[in-house]
């Protein structure tokens, strides 16, 4: 081959170029055909490109649940099959352009396992969008990065030491301060949203149910994926959009709801919804890629800023105090337990590690 009859200093030379352009090195062939570029300059990318994705990301997935909320003639179960349409479509291209194996043999159970419970917490998660107010659902399932810890430390048998443990009180007090159940608070402070109707009390309540549960299986699909090290992900997402699409297509039919959206602006949301999911799933890929999964989950936090800013401009509620104030813990949380997996990813000479002090230990 051109590149084995080249001498071995530009051989190094062409290795160090493609490794430091990409953060791993090329299969031999891209590196022949980019060997011009030696002698070649080659623009720096933007650094905070990857954090920049990231926010985007959250900017799309934020309008989905907002599409979910508003479309109240369409099913929730169905609209999260819209959205894992947006899944698979870009997983599927990846998987036949790398040749990857869909379904390897060793992981299939784990594909399964992992599919089923980010599915059903999917499906949680759209129920609560629904039925609370999309401020306080988005913070409750935002809220998953903080309890990986526990399931990471019952199945993987990970460390969980006391900043875990603090991240997760913080966690609870702020879901509580979200749910307000009449049980800690009494009947003097309204339970969620202040509504006279009890009928659209209970379902407020029952969505609160769904966000945390959505919560508790989402933090386990984490777990399951540090189990499927090793995959590519588009083998992961592939197997996981395929099953979530006949997952929930088959619940919502059993419930009744399977039909095609009424009017032309209910479709149009509906394409809307798998586009965002498409798009954001794209940035989110990228943006880890680009960036570490720190600085990633940090930036990700916007998600809630969004949320807060949809339910004020399109659906008119305004938050309480009591919201606010698990937000803010909710987000702390979420923000620290992301620095803390950015300081243990730096190497021991960085000045940043030296900075975080403590979230380092």
């Amino acid at each position: 081959m051109l590149l084995l009859q080249r001498g071995m200093p530009e051989q190094l030379e062409l290795q160090q170029l493609v490794e430091t352009s990409n953060g791993r090195l090329e299969d031999v062939e891209r590196a022949e055909e980019t060997s011009t570029i030696i002698k070649t300059p080659r623009c720096k990318p933007c650094p905070y490109l990857g954090l920049l994705l990231a926010t985007l990301s959250s900017l799309f997935f934020s309008l989905c649940s907002v599409i979910v909320k508003w479309l109240v003639d369409v099913h929730p179960m169905e609209l999260a099959a819209c959205r894992f349409v947006g899944v698979l479509l870009p997983a599927v291209p990846i998987v036949l352009w790398r040749k990857e194996k869909p379904f390897p043999k060793g992981r299939r159970i784990m594909l399964l396992l992992r599919s089923f419970v980010g599915t059903t917490g999917l499906m949680l998660s759209f129920y609560a969008f629904r039925h609370m107010p999309l401020a306080d659902a988005s913070v409750v399932v935002f809220s998953v990065p903080v309890f990986v810890a526990i399931f990471a430390r019952l199945f993987l048998k990970e460390p969980c030491g006391l900043f875990n443990a603090v991240s997760v009180c913080l966690t609870l007090v702020g879901v509580v301060l979200i749910t307000r159940p009449p049980l800690l608070f009494g009947h003097s402070v309204p339970a969620l949203a202040s509504i006279p109707d009890q009928d659209e009390l209970n379902s407020d309540v029952w969505g609160a149910v769904a966000a945390f549960s959505a919560t508790l299986f989402g933090a386990n699909a984490y777990v399951l994926l540090r189990a499927l090290k090793g995959l590519h992900f588009s083998v992961i997402m592939a197997n996981f959009g395929s099953f979530a699409l006949i997952q929930t297509l088959l619940v919502t039919w059993a419930l009744g709801a399977l039909c095609i959206p009424r009017c032309g602006m209910d479709r149009i949301l509906v394409v809307a919804l798998a586009l965002f999911s498409f798009g954001g799933q794209i940035l989110l890929t990228l943006s880890l890629q680009l960036e570490q999964a720190g600085p990633v989950a940090i930036a990700r936090s916007a998600d809630i800023v969004f949320a807060f800013i949809w339910q004020v401009l399109f659906f008119q509620e305004v938050p309480n105090r009591y919201s606010i104030g698990g937000a803010v813990l909710v987000t702390s949380s979420v923000v620290l337990t992301g620095l803390r997996k950015w300081a243990l990813a730096l190497p021991e000479s960085s000045s940043v590690k030296r900075t975080l002090g403590i979230l380092a230990r």
